[in-house]
């Protein structure tokens, strides 16, 4: 039985598209000047520069909402021609703000991977503005790593993350360099990476997770 549209859904919110460009928006900026322009995911760089990334913005306002989009976009991830949609960012702006409800969401997300009998095939990587690592404490600058401009799944091939991590010498050492990354430039540097030439962003100030610390 094919799944409601989460469009029709009473649960999601209306949402015009200068709201989804304007948080698309946010979110490349933050890939191209973040996690690749400090290389935190050296993973992420070949998807984004060759157009294999598909950014979809939910307008889900409560979490069943939210699980029908995951269902639609983990399948057609699957559907999809590698070479056309390599990975996926389902970006929920508008439920799951909350960080520790989102952490306890993320259960449910693998659980929905596994009734779709996808769990040897995709998985999901965590991002919200709030990220915090449990041995970290709130204002560690290393929360970072994670902290997106909104609540977002990413959904990756298992294939594509094999052959990302066989393409690197050490893959456990990418933690660690991330923490001396962002230790070395603080807070400043990361707000500086979103800086851009534009007038209007400068005046916008910082975008996304660096905006309240």
């Amino acid at each position: 039985m094919k799944l409601n549209s989460p469009a029709s859904s009473p649960r999601t919110r209306t949402s015009t598209a200068a709201d989804e460009a304007e948080v698309i928006a946010a979110s490349r900026r933050w890939i191209e000047r973040v996690v690749i322009g400090l290389n935190l995911c050296p993973f992420a760089r070949a998807p984004f520069v060759h157009d294999r990334l598909r950014l979809r913005v939910s307008s889900a306002n409560d979490v069943e909402a939210l699980v029908v989009d995951l269902r639609d976009e983990l399948e057609a991830l699957q559907a999809a021609d590698p070479q056309v949609c390599e990975t996926t960012l389902l970006i929920h702006p508008y439920v799951l703000g909350d960080f520790v409800d989102y952490n306890n969401f993320l259960d449910r997300a693998d659980s929905t991977i596994e009734s779709l009998g996808l769990q040897s095939e995709i998985q999901i990587a965590s991002f919200h503005p709030d990220y915090q690592f449990a041995d970290a404490d709130i204002d560690a600058v290393e929360n970072h790593t994670n902290r997106s401009p909104h609540p977002m799944l990413h959904l990756l091939r298992e294939s594509s993350v094999a052959r990302a991590v066989a393409s690197i010498a050490d893959p456990s050492d990418i933690t660690r360099r991330n923490v001396d990354t962002l230790r070395r430039i603080g807070i400043g540097g990361l707000r500086a990476q979103m800086v851009t030439a534009s007038s209007s962003e400068e005046k916008a100030g910082p975008v996304g997770p660096f905006e309240d610390v």
